[in-house]
């Protein structure tokens, strides 16, 4: 009975928040029905109507919005009350919803959480891969992984997990073929494979001999928005790709491309491990926030090679 009133609250508090039953249910991941349902019982056992109700959306009534408010304050403490015995216990449980960008969370993310799945038996993660920026809170998610400047967000706390370095490379075949550029302003004479999406390329993103910042633009043929797909066709040949060194470390190793700028010539970005901003931390976050910190930077460390400058 207890849990049934407190999942009752849950749902009455999210269809608050949401503005519709509809938009609560996918938050909540039950079917609008079952929202509906559960405020339902919920309004005949307090013998008041909590919402207006129209065809396109769902307001507080007066008496709604009173109890709007105190149960906000119920379920904090209650949440509260979870992470302090959450924070006691040595072993994380539960459902752990991380978002993650696609390509980097295959070759740097999914690997470390699955060994943190196996470590801790009680631990389910659910990993999504997805390059559009997600609203944590509104969508479910315990923690993200971001690439690039963070937004001025004071709902979310964030840790450095590193620094995603790019680099300039091609492959031997297409160097001998067209010459191995020496300086970043050869490198307009050469093809390259660009990034972009709605036709749209993104420029490469260097430092000249100055140290000033400059977008550069290399003719294309061939134009991506998959970085594998560039990474692959940089292999193949077809040009000049601007790529993560984490992606082709083990290419420049094996000898299928060649580093030709990297280090303080193109352009580094911060990666950081994100989540929404709380007094008490669960103890399942934490562990994935903390074997994200001491893994991931190793597999951003590739070293440099073969004379980029």
């Amino acid at each position: 009975m207890i849990r049934e009133q407190l999942n009752g609250i849950a749902m009455f508090v999210q269809a608050a928040e949401s503005g519709s039953f509809a938009l609560a249910a996918r938050r909540l991941q039950v079917t609008r029905s079952a929202v509906g349902k559960s405020i339902a019982r919920l309004e005949l056992s307090l013998g008041v109507r909590l919402f207006h109700r129209t065809t396109r959306r769902q307001s507080l009534t007066e008496d709604g919005q009173l109890f709007y408010e105190r149960c906000v304050r119920a379920l904090a403490e209650i949440d509260a009350a979870q992470s302090a015995l959450d924070d006691g216990r040595r072993t994380p449980v539960g459902r752990l919803r991380v978002s993650v960008p696609v390509l980097f969370g295959r070759h740097c993310v999914a690997q470390v959480l699955s060994k943190l799945a196996q470590q801790y038996t009680g631990l389910r993660v659910e990993i999504s891969f997805s390059d559009r920026i997600v609203d944590l809170v509104e969508e479910g998610f315990d923690l993200a992984v971001r690439i690039g400047a963070l937004s001025d967000n004071g709902s979310l706390a964030a840790r450095r997990l590193g620094v995603q370095r790019m680099g300039i490379c091609a492959a031997p075949s297409y160097l001998q073929t067209y010459g191995n550029p020496e300086s970043l302003e050869q490198l307009r004479g050469h093809t390259s494979i660009s990034y972009g999406r709605s036709g749209q390329a993104l420029p490469w993103l260097v430092r000249n001999t100055d140290g000033k910042l400059t977008e550069l633009r290399i003719d294309s043929r061939v134009q991506f928005d998959d970085l594998q797909a560039i990474a692959d066709s940089a292999v193949d040949g077809a040009g000049l790709a601007w790529l993560p060194c984490w992606l082709t470390a083990h290419h420049i190793a094996s000898g299928k491309l060649k580093l030709l700028f990297g280090g303080e010539r193109v352009i580094a970005t911060d990666i950081h491990a994100v989540w929404p901003q709380t007094r008490h931390l669960p103890a399942k976050t934490r562990v994935a926030i903390d074997a994200l910190v001491q893994q991931v930077p190793a597999m951003l460390a590739a070293p440099l090679k073969n004379g980029a400058s």
